[in-house]
């Protein structure tokens, strides 16, 4: 019979992406990061002159960053333990919204911080990815976690039997970003590690859903 599996996102769930990119803006660029809001593109503004970053400058720095910055990200507090305490009752794998060619980097930058795992990278909605993970894993139950709504959303449309957990990480973001849970996509929203486990390890071995 096959497993259970967990399927999770890693910026944010299991390592701070926020926290470093604004240190390292802020060190190397003269730009501050702000987040009054969900909005990402309202930001970042340059500190001399008090502008918004263009959306286009976002998303070259953003990956500017993930080229020569990740080994800034430190685990989530409670992460690494969390993680590795579901591996032993499930698969884990994890979903990651990078380039392709970055997907060697991310599992080593895990591997880095305790955390052995495939890691699969993705573009866009994670919905479609989920289900081809699903699809070549078919496990007994299985159970998604990320920290943006959008995704919770994509995964409630094309995968609608797994268990989905909303946890953002990242207090910086986590006031600012929209529940998944009340909006009905996800089936929780717990934005801790130490109040997450056993959540997960209710659903993953069955006692609740």
């Amino acid at each position: 019979m096959s497993r259970p599996l967990v399927i999770s996102d890693c910026d944010e769930v299991i390592l701070h992406m926020v926290a470093p990119f604004r240190a390292w803006l802020d060190e190397a660029h003269g730009i501050d990061f702000t987040m009054n809001s969900a909005d990402f593109g309202k930001a970042l503004t340059h500190r001399d002159t008090g502008k918004l970053v263009e959306p286009e400058e976002i998303w070259r720095l953003l990956n500017a960053f993930f080229d020569t910055e990740m080994h800034r990200q430190q685990a989530i507090a409670g992460a690494v333990e969390g993680i590795n305490a579901l591996s032993d009752h499930a698969d884990v794998v994890i979903l990651t919204n990078l380039n392709d060619h970055r997907q060697q980097t991310r599992a080593q930058q895990l591997r880095d911080v305790g955390v052995d795992a495939r890691v699969f990278t993705n573009q866009g909605p994670k919905g479609p990815a989920l289900k081809a993970i699903l699809d070549e894993y078919a496990p007994s139950r299985a159970v998604f976690i990320d920290d943006l709504p959008q995704h919770h959303a994509s995964a409630a449309e094309a995968t609608p039997h797994v268990m989905r957990l909303h946890l953002c990480g990242e207090p910086m973001l986590a006031p600012h970003i929209d529940c998944a849970h009340e909006a009905g996509h996800a089936h929780a929203r717990i934005d801790q590690w130490e109040r997450a486990l056993p959540w997960l390890l209710e659903r993953i071995n069955g006692d609740k859903r």
